[in-house]
Formats: C-alpha cells, structure tokens, sequence
C-alpha cells in the first residue's frame, strides 16, 4: 500500500483530508504542525517510505514551515511527490508549485481533487539511476561528450572538464561520438573539426537531424583556423567554435557560458512542463483564445465538462461556435453580442462571470468563468478562461432557497416566509381598499397525540391537516405553518360579512376528518381565530396578534370553535385568559401543582445496532437491565402542571404566560429544587444519576442563581457533577456575556452545562468558541427530516465534526425509530432520546446508569 503524509494544522480540514485518502485506498500518516513534519522529511525518521506528501500551506508566515519548504526543494527530496492544499492559489504558491518538480496545488474548495493530484504523482514517481534527474537543475553537473581522434588530446581535455565539475565521457571518430550520443544522455558535444572518418560538422548535423540527440547543445575544437571550417559548422548547428591552443580559463569560460544557456533552456522546459503538469491536473476547465476567440489550447478537464474527448480537434475553432453561441434559456447569443467575445477582443478581465455553455449534446451547463486577459511584451495575444459546472451548486442552492422559506415536514412555506407575505398585503390592501382576513389555526389537544402516540404520530398528524386544509384554499389565498402545531391562513379580497364562514369551513373540514395511526383512530379539532385586514391595519404585526387572540378566545370557549376578532372585547377577554393562567401558576408554585417527569437518554458508544428493538420505548428498557452498579443514568427532566382534574397540562400552554408575567425564574427554582430532592433521594445520593436542567433567558440574569443552586447542593448533599445546566442557544445569544460568566462561575465548582437546540440560530458554530458548554443537543428539526433530506444529514454530521474537535459531546432528541437511530450512530452522535428510546415516567431507577434531565420541553 502506498503512503502518504499528510500535514495540516486544522484539525477538521486534517480530519476530512485524512478520511477522503484513506477510503482511496491509502496508508495516511497525518501530522499537526510543521515542527513534526520537518522532522519526518528532514531525515530524523529515516526509511519511512513515503510516496507522497500533502502539505497544507499556512495561513501566516511560519519560519518553521518555511524551513520545511526549502527542505521539500533540496536534491534528496526530489523523489517526494508533493501536493500543496491552499485556500487560494496566489503568484507565491504558484512560484514554488512550478518551481519544484512533482509537484501540485489543489484548492481546499475543490479538496476531492487530491486524490487525482495523488495517483498522477504515484503513477509517474521516477526510478533511481545514475543518469536521474534528465532534466537538469542549475545544479546538477553537465555532462559533456568530447569526441577527438587524439588520445592525448582526449585525456587532457576528460582531465580538465571533470577538475572543473563536469561528468566526461570521450569519443574517437564520428560514427563512436554518434554512437555512444544515442545511448547516453550527453548536455554538451564538443567535437574535433579534422576527424580520420568526416569532419566535425558532419557529426553536428547528424546529432541535430535525430530526434533522439537534437537537445544536444554541439561545438567545434580545431588546431586550425579555417574560415570555411567554422561556417560550415554554425550551419550544421554548433554554437561555438574554439581552438586548442586557447587558453583553457577561456576554454571553460565558453563551457560555463554554454552551461548556463543550457540550464536557462532547461528551467523554462521545466516550467513549461510543470505549468502543462498543473493545467491538466485542475479539475476547472482551462482553455486559451486568440483575440479572435479561436481556441489555441484547452485541457482535459474543459474537455470533460463539455462533453469532448481526447481525439476532437478543437483548437483553431472559435469557443463562440463551439460553446457559448447560446443562452441558458435556448435562445441564441450572436457573436457581437457576446460577453465572452468581447472580453477576448478588448482584452476586458470577467471575475466569476455566470453564464450557460453548451454541451456537446447540446444541452445547455450552467457555468462560473474567470477570463483574464493574456499579455506578452504589453501586447494583447489573447485571453486565458477558468471556468466550471456549477450545476450541482445550483441546485443546491435553489434547495436552501426553498428550505429558508418552507418547512421541511409539511412542505408549506414557513413562517418568516408568511411573515413577508402578510406584510405585502397589509400594503396591497391600503392600496387597493379591499379587504382581507387572516386565519389563525390551532389544532386542539395536539400535545396529548404527540406524548401519547409519540412525535412520529404527532409528525404524520400536522403533514395529513395540512393536507386537508389545502382541499379548502382557493387558489388566491396562502398558508403557512407557523408554529409546532399552527397554522396561518391569509383569504384576499373577502368581504367582512362572508369572513367568518370561509374561515369556519376551515373547522369544518377537520371536524370531519378521522385520523389513524397504528390501528387506532383519533377525531381531529382546531380552534380558529379570525382577524379582519381593512384600511386600518395598522401593520401586519397587530393583524397577526388579532388574530392570535382570536383563536386564544376560540380555545377558551371550549375548543373546536372559530372566532372573529372584535376589538375592544377580544383584547379584555385576552387579558382575563392571562390572568387568569398567571394565578393558576402562582398558585401551582405554592401548592407544588407542578410535576418533574424523567425521559431517559442513551450513550451510543456500546449500543449494538443490530440488535434494536422494534417497540418505542423497550430500548431504554434494554440498556437499564444491563447497567452495571457502577454506571450513571442520563435523564431528561419534563415539566408538568396538574390541573384542578389531576390531569397533566403541557409547558407549551402555560410557558408564554410565565415568560409575560415574569414567572420564569420563580419556575426555573422550582424545578432545580424538586430535581434536587430527587436526586438526594437516591441512593449514594444520586451519585449514579446525573439530571439536566434547562434554564430560561429570565432566570440567566438571576445574579443570585448561582448561590441558589450551590447552597440547595450543600444542604441536599448531592454531587455538583450530577446536574447538567441546559441553556438554549438563542437564549445564550441574547444574553451571551451573562451566559459566559454563569457558565464559567458554576464549572469551576464542578456543574456540567449543555447548549440546547443548536443550530436553530445564526452562526452557531461560532458561538463554541465563546461559550464554554460541555455538550450540544442538536437541534431536532434536522433529526426529524434527516431520513428523507441529505441536507439535513450533512448539517449533522458537521455538527458533530465540529463539537468533537473543539472537545465537546453531542446529544441528538426526536429519536422516533430504530432507522434514525442507525443513522446518528453513523453521524458519530453520542447520545440519543426520544420516545424510540424511552418514554417519560415520574419516577428515577434507583440504580446506577447515564442520565440527564432538562428542566420542561
């Protein structure tokens, strides 16, 4: 197996380098630093029998990795294959890519092409020989053929050039000086004029006429001056005439001159055939044009990516009839029109031009081109084009376009989406002095299906009603779901007298409807707001909110209703709702009316996938079993109100009344102090259970929480490592100094915290840096879509890529089956929950296992 080095500072380009050359079939060794790869190279771990080294170019200077280049440049590294990984290729980069022999640059953008740039220099790595390299650099000795019929006059010469460095080999005649030309590789031929079988510039001729001895540089040695002597020579093709009775310093002069221009010749051989090297290495099209725009070359890739091979003749051809005489569209772009053409003949520069060629099938390819135009001696020749198929990107883009304004389990636009919608048509309707209404839809009991029947239920329930309210929607009307169980509606142009009609048939129509899921049937209700969109609408804002407490007052009246907002009464009867809530949540925490339920959450490390259960719930089962006495169970704590029925009410209903009344923080201690209780309830004092508590915005700039918590810890005598603090992600945004210095405080005392609901804000991998949590929960939007959407599978696994490098372990919720669980453990997830794992109960196992708990869901 060949082997490779790879040196790269970032870990996770390291990372994915690695695994992208180890699945192409080769030993990878991978360093960190410079330091250590100088060490490799330099010859302090002889016989390490690398082929190939893939070196990732700094960011900044580095004396130490400039040390490692001069090293890679030195005669006893030229075996070394090289392949410079960059995030661009600039004039330095490219100096020293050229410069070196086997040698290639390969773009981190386009990082699949390193294992093209790695088979091409295995494939071409040259054998030891004594004759090696055959292309000289400026200091390798030249080596020089001295034909004369003298003996003498060959051993005097063979002593002097080999005392001056050269490697010297002596011929008698013109037939052996031909002979032994065309079996040896010789820079230089210096030949005796006055031969016994011809004259010197007989065997001039003959090594200039043969392919195989025309590189050789020839001239002349005579004892005599002889005018036809020496033009009969420089016209068979010596480049010097000399005598031997010059003296030999001016002898060697002409030999040093003619070793220079030799070794000029051959770096700019050199660097023809590297630049050639490279240009067919990348994997962007590359093709060269005239100022006419005929094509004068073109490399293997361009060829690829236009649907050519290697035997069509192209060059000569306009690029404008090959491949850019039409639009993307189909329509036709004439030559004087034409971008592209203009730019050769004007010698115009186009940086990341989009535009459309055309296969040669005739299909058309969405394209990015750079032109540059080609100088030489301040004379426009022509231009040189880069260019590549961003089909695929395009593609990709037009799916985060769509993901960015849709939601991705019902496929209707979402809510930032409805949002702009909305405001358009508070607009349009001032404008055309119509009227509108807006729906807002609220299924009834939802959260009582999704804990029941668990969220694969709940999941399938919200893509059939948005389903069935599509079989209503006229065709000039919009809906969106705006929120877990939410739907919005926006009627155009409905008269204020048939609003509450079309907005009840709505009801209707899931009133009807029966819904069934695993053998069961369940009766599907909504309650439906209704807010009327008229010349005094003041913004789309204060519509929505309408139309929010509309269905709060339709809810109120006993669910399955529709309600037409009015102003004056609906916004008092709204305040009585809260109210009414806000009294009920003071007196739950003073009558302890709230109850901490437990959901268990999983370690993947040592699950076995191959044996998972079918049943929701029974893997937790499973792995309870089997825990030891020495390990710790991870919980999930889940907050519930008791209502006066002794039924279980859940934190969605209750939660946005205690963040507008301030309650949070009062609730948060609540919980932190009855999960305490719990955890000193078990035995060791929980000291083999560990619960995490998820905490609000509000209780965050709880300057007191800290000692709250630590005083509870003291006085319960429970182990500080036992509570895991979860705090959302756009909580910890908002608040992200307050958070930063929360965290640090309660770690330095021993407490674990995890960054909840990652990756449902902005930039969240930037906030790693500045929040020192020791998990992350994956946000379980890309858990739930990650079966159907490879984008959503992607963003996971760089989740995980990324909190493993920085140190930090991964917990993934909305499990719902065996088949997502597979999948995360492929993700390299740590953790799981859901209700495939196990289901919430009020009480913790008394014995030891992996838990966590955060506060209310």
């Amino acid at each position: 197996m060949k082997k490779v080095l790879l040196i790269e500072q970032s870990a996770t380009l390291r990372h994915a380098a690695r695994k992208l050359i180890e699945n192409s079939g080769y030993d990878v060794t991978d360093l960190s630093s410079y330091s250590k790869g100088l060490s490799k190279i330099a010859g302090l771990e002889q016989d390490s029998g690398y082929d190939v080294v893939c070196l990732g170019w700094p960011n900044k200077t580095d004396d130490i990795a400039d040390e490692l280049f001069a090293t890679l440049e030195e005669p006893q590294c030229h075996i070394l294959g090289v392949v410079v990984l960059s995030h661009e290729a600039d004039t330095a980069k490219l100096a020293w890519v050229t410069k070196r022999s086997r040698t290639g640059l390969v773009l981190w953008e386009n990082y699949a092409e390193i294992i093209d740039a790695i088979n091409s220099l295995t494939e071409k790595k040259p054998a030891a020989s004594v004759w090696e390299p055959l292309v000289q650099s400026d200091r390798a000795p030249m080596r020089v053929l001295f034909v004369d019929d003298s003996p003498t006059v060959r051993v005097t010469y063979r002593r002097l050039l080999t005392q001056a460095g050269y490697i010297t080999d002596t011929a008698s005649c013109v037939e052996e000086g031909m002979e032994k030309a065309t079996t040896n590789q010789y820079d230089i031929a210096i030949i005796d004029y006055y031969m016994p079988d011809g004259t010197g510039d007989t065997l001039c001729r003959m090594l200039r006429d043969d392919p195989r001895t025309s590189n050789i540089t020839t001239a002349i040695i005579t004892g005599t001056y002889s005018d036809k002597a020496i033009i009969g020579s420089l016209s068979a093709g010596a480049v010097e005439c000399m005598f031997k009775n010059e003296a030999k310093e001016l002898f060697l002069a002409r030999i040093d001159s003619m070793s220079r221009s030799i070794n000029a010749m051959h770096n700019i051989q050199n660097d023809h055939k590297r630049l050639e090297g490279i240009l067919r290495s990348v994997g962007d099209g590359v093709y060269g044009v005239n100022r006419n725009g005929e094509i004068t070359f073109i490399n293997p890739a361009a060829k690829s990516i236009l649907g050519y091979t290697d035997g069509d003749k192209l060059i000569g051809q306009l690029a404008h009839t090959l491949f850019h005489h039409s639009q993307e569209d189909g329509g036709s772009n004439p030559i004087e029109n034409c971008e592209l053409q203009k730019a050769y003949q004007e010698g115009m520069q186009l940086a990341a031009w989009a535009t459309s060629f055309i296969h040669a099938d005739g299909k058309s390819i969405p394209v990015e081109c750079t032109v540059y135009p080609l100088y030489l001696d301040n004379k426009l020749h022509g231009s040189v084009v880069a260019f590549r198929d961003v089909t695929e990107r395009k593609l990709l883009l037009e799916e985060l376009k769509w993901q960015a304004t849709h939601d991705p389990l019902t496929k209707l636009p979402n809510r930032s989406y409805f949002e702009s919608q909305l405001l358009h048509e508070v607009k349009a309707v001032k404008n055309s002095r119509t009227t509108s209404c807006l729906l807002y839809l609220d299924l009834d009991r939802f959260k009582y299906l999704n804990d029941t029947a668990g969220h694969n239920a709940g999941d399938k329930l919200l893509v059939a009603v948005g389903k069935q309210l599509l079989t209503t929607l006229r065709a000039s009307d919009s809906m969106a779901r705006i929120g877990g169980d939410e739907f919005a509606i926006i009627m155009r142009d409905l008269a204020p007298d048939m609003m509450f009609a079309a907005a009840d048939k709505f009801r209707e129509v899931l009133d009807d409807y029966r819904f069934n899921f695993a053998g069961k049937t369940y009766k599907i209700n909504v309650s439906i707001g209704a807010a009327q969109i008229d010349l005094n609408s003041k913004s789309s804002g204060e519509v929505l909110a309408n139309a929010d407490i509309a269905c709060y007052i339709a809810k109120g009246k006993g669910r399955n209703q529709t309600h037409m907002f009015a102003s004056e009464n609906d916004q008092k009867a709204a305040m009585d709702i809260e109210l009414g809530w806000s009294q009920r949540l003071h007196d739950a925490l003073d009558q302890n009316l709230f109850q901490l339920y437990f959901q268990p959450i999983v370690l993947l490390e040592n699950l076995d996938i191959n044996t998972l259960p079918d049943e929701n719930g029974r893997l937790w089962e499973q792995v309870a079993s089997k825990s030891s006495v020495n390990g710790v169970h991870h919980y999930e704590v889940l907050l519930r109100l008791i209502d006066s029925r002794g039924e279980l009410i859940c934190p969605d209903a209750f939660l946005p009344t205690a963040e507008r009344f301030n309650m949070m923080t009062a609730i948060d201690r609540w919980v932190i102090r009855h999960a305490i209780e719990a955890l000193a309830s078990q035995p060791e004092q929980g000291l083999y259970t560990c619960l995490s508590i998820n905490l609000s915005g509000q209780t965050l700039e709880d300057e007191s929480l800290g000692a709250y918590i630590h005083n509870l810890v003291k006085q319960y005598d429970v182990h500080p490592q036992s509570l895991l603090f979860e705090i959302t992600e756009t909580s910890a945004i908002a608040n992200l100094e307050v958070a930063n210095n929360f965290i640090s405080s309660l770690q330095n005392l021993g407490y674990q915290f995890a960054l909840d609901d990652f990756g449902s804000g902005f930039c969240s991998f930037s906030h790693l840096k500045y929040l020192p949590v020791n998990q992350i929960k994956i946000d379980g939007i890309f858990i739930q879509g990650m079966l159907q959407d490879g984008v959503d599978r992607a963003i996971i696994q760089s989740i995980v890529q990324i909190a493993h490098t920085v140190g930090k372990q991964t917990v993934a919720e909305f499990v719902e089956n065996a088949e997502i669980l597979k999948l995360l453990k492929q993700c390299g997830v740590d953790y799981v929950q859901g209700y495939y794992v196990g289901r919430p109960s009020d009480e913790l196992l008394s014995r030891a296992s992996t838990a966590r708990a955060a506060a209310y869901k």
